[in-house]
Parts: structure tokens; C-alpha cells; sequence
């Protein structure tokens, strides 16, 4: 087991009934680790987390927002402006989290090479294929 793992007593990831298996799920699914990376340079608006997170649909960003704020990770601040402005930032709980998912993400750069290769090879992945120079 990771070190993670056995922190908290009673607690395990793989209970499907934990808590952390939910909080889990929704930092490291696509939009939340998308998000919570967009976030970790400071506060942004709501649109500015949408450019910063491009596929994600105004809902789906609306969701995942709750849910990380639901969980603490996330904190939303309404400014009482004529145009309704509201921040969105990180907090002191979701900033470390935020910041393993920026570690995780360059990681994968760092093995995308390798990754890239093997996809090609393989014929799978998003990769296209090599192209055969054998001719």
C-alpha cells in the first residue's frame, strides 16, 4: 500500500462506501483535475476557468465546480458588482491536492514520448499509426 493509503485510520480508497473514494473521483475525473490545475496560479472567474479547461461544457464546468466545492477543495466568491462577478480559488485543502495534480500532469509529459511510441506501435491510442517506409 502507498503511504496514502493507510493514513487515516478506518479509511481505505477501496471501500466503496469511503468518503475519500468519492472526493477521489471527483478531483482526479477529467474536469475536476482540469479544473483544480486551471485553478492552482490563483483565483479565476468562471469564464476564465472555461477558456482555461476548452471541452467542457458550461454545465459539466458548473458541476464539477460544486463538487469541488462541496468538498472543501474549492471556494466561490460572488462580488456584489452591477455585472455579477464570482471567483473561484482554491483552498487551503484543495491546493495540495491541486498541486499533486499538476505532478501527475507533468509526469505524463514527461513520459508522453514513450507513451506517444508505444501507441504508435501498437496501432492504439490517439496517436495515428507510424507509417510503414518499407514500401
Amino acid at each position: 500500500m502507498s503511504r496514502g493509503t493507510d493514513r487515516v485510520a478506518g479509511m481505505s480508497v477501496f471501500d466503496p462506501q469511503c468518503t475519500s473514494r468519492e472526493v477521489l473521483e471527483h478531483a482526479t475525473g477529467r474536469w475536476g483535475a482540469l479544473t483544480l490545475a486551471a485553478l492552482v496560479e490563483g483565483p479565476l472567474r468562471f469564464a476564465e476557468v472555461r477558456r482555461n479547461v476548452s471541452g467542457v461544457s458550461d454545465r459539466m464546468l458548473w458541476q464539477t465546480l460544486q463538487r469541488l466545492e462541496d468538498d472543501g477543495l474549492v471556494a466561490r466568491t460572488p462580488h456584489p458588482t452591477v455585472a455579477r462577478r464570482v471567483d473561484y480559488e482554491l483552498t487551503g485543502l484543495g491546493r495540495p491536492i491541486a498541486e499533486r495534480v499538476c505532478d501527475l500532469i507533468d509526469a505524463i509529459y514527461e513520459q508522453l514520448p514513450g507513451i506517444v511510441a508505444h501507441q504508435r506501435a501498437n496501432g492504439t491510442g490517439s496517436a495515428p499509426p507510424a507509417e510503414d517506409t518499407a514500401g
